[in-house]
């Protein structure tokens, strides 16, 4: 997430709005836009000239120079994505970056206009965010796949499913499975769902996370729960039956005879059979591991 909005960042304050071309403090995307558009546009002449300070120089006023003459093509770029439900400002900001990467990247030397050279990188720059912010879960991630997310939307016809013949033209005309097609408009025309009511009433119990099953439903649990059961009653029963009257009484006296686990104490215990307390602790442990070696059978 970026610390400051993309608006914020586009709008310079009013102290830095004269060193960088701008007369007075922009409010809005539109008062940007509108200062964008009243910049001059670099004659050739001009461009090669700054191209060869930045390079040659490290001129960074020339960079300066380059990047402001060119950013109403950002805008230009950034309004033909504004289908895809995210804010003007970030994509124009997002634009911007690809912009001033390719001022540092422009060789005069190519012979090529820089809005030409630049439209390359402002366009990859606005699709790596919308890739990013467009939907919580990626929808595209290979190559194929980002060309296809950016011209599917270009060639369907309204919100209607596309049809076999349409489906197969665009296969064609991508390179791509038909398949493939098929699978990346699904992925449009779905969208976000939040797991949980953003509200605190009744309308939780509708909530996606309502649906979903308890970590007490999965399978490996139940089957713990099963097997634990069982040896609560069935194995703790056959484990205590191994034990002779006198270690079945200790067992149950310190373990068993209190939910809480507040049982006996080895000196009470010593008390009622006349032995040392050692002694009870003694025959508590073999009676322990008895029962142990019983509960094998039922884990």
């Amino acid at each position: 997430m970026k610390t400051a909005s993309a608006q914020t960042a586009l709008m310079p304050a009013e102290s830095n709005a004269l060193a960088l071309g701008f007369s007075g403090s922009l409010g809005n995307i539109d008062a940007y836009i509108s200062a964008v558009n009243r910049l001059p546009m670099l004659t050739q002449e001009e461009e090669v000239k700054l191209a060869r300070d930045l390079r040659e120089k490290n001129d960074l006023g020339a960079a300066q120079k380059m990047v402001l003459s060119h950013l109403r093509l950002v805008v230009s770029i950034a309004r033909g994505y504004l289908g895809y439900g995210l804010p003007h400002a970030d994509l124009i900001q997002e634009g911007n970056i690809g912009l001033m990467k390719a001022v540092k990247r422009f060789d005069p030397a190519q012979n090529v206009r820089l809005v030409s050279y630049a439209m390359h990188w402002i366009k990859a720059e606005i699709h790596e965010y919308i890739l990013k912010n467009w939907r919580l879960v990626k929808v595209a991630t290979t190559k194929a796949q980002r060309k296809l997310f950016f011209n599917l939307r270009s060639h369907k016809e309204g919100l209607d499913a596309m049809t076999p013949a349409q489906v197969e033209a665009l296969a064609k005309t991508l390179d791509v499975k038909r398949e493939e097609v098929i699978e990346m408009e699904t992925r449009l025309s779905g969208r976000d769902i939040a797991l949980e009511s953003p509200t605190d009433d009744d309308d939780d119990k509708f909530a996606p996370i309502a649906y979903l099953s308890s970590e007490s439903s999965e399978p490996t649990r139940v089957i713990e729960a099963k097997q634990y059961d069982r040896m609560q009653s069935e194995g703790l029963e056959a484990a205590l039956s191994k034990l002779d009257d006198r270690s079945r009484r200790i067992v149950e006296a310190r373990w068993l005879a209190n939910d809480d686990g507040s049982g006996a104490t080895l000196h009470e215990l010593a008390d009622e059979f006349g032995v040392s307390a050692e002694r009870i602790r003694q025959i508590e442990a073999v009676a322990l591991k008895k029962m142990k070696t019983a509960l094998q059978a039922y884990s």
